[in-house]
């Protein structure tokens, strides 16, 4: 199985490209595929996304609340390659098996709090137009605080973009099942 975009080894990077794959390295051990595409194919694109992911770190939202609300877009999307990027991230967030394929089936997940997470990230991306107020006055009901918006809609836009790209590229799916 090949991607549909045709794209050089990440071992074969030159410049700026070389440099950010070496940090992507340094980080998770390896470059994946959909990095390795994006970044040889245009290298800001692939840095404004590991910026944002940056800036996410930062902010309200936990690991677990990133990686639920990356999950739970990549699901309704239908990206094979995200889906599986995303459940052994939140696996590796702390998220229990269990929680992380209910989140993938856009299940209950029996926490209250993250529920109302994946509802509200549904509510966002299904409903169009302005949000309704149930949904975000539900939102806060759950313990999240106003700016915690910010970060969902900012997860949501980087998340949206992968989404969109692998689906695509049809890139190939460089990680393990979750177990």
């Amino acid at each position: 199985m090949t991607a549909r975009i045709e794209t050089p080894a990440a071992a074969a990077a030159t410049g700026d490209t070389a440099e950010l794959f070496a940090g992507i390295r340094k980080a998770v051990g390896r470059v994946p595929n959909a990095y390795a595409a994006i970044g040889a194919l245009n290298t800001p694109a692939l840095q404004a996304i590991l910026s944002a992911d940056a800036v996410l770190a930062r902010g309200t939202l936990s690991a677990p609340d990133r990686e639920t609300v990356k999950l739970v877009v990549s699901a309704l999307a239908g990206c094979d390659y995200c889906v599986a990027a995303h459940s052994l991230a939140a696996k590796a967030a702390g998220l229990p098996v269990d929680t992380v394929r209910a989140i993938r089936a856009l299940a209950p997940t029996g926490d209250a709090r993250r529920d109302a997470l994946v509802r509200f990230v549904r509510a966002l991306h299904e409903q169009p137009g302005t949000l309704p107020a149930e949904a975000f006055e539900a939102f806060r009901a759950a313990g999240f605080a106003d700016a915690a918006v910010v970060d969902v809609a900012l997860a949501v836009a980087v998340i949206t973009f992968t989404n969109v790209f692998n689906r695509v590229n049809d890139t190939v799916v460089d990680f393990p099942e979750l177990k």
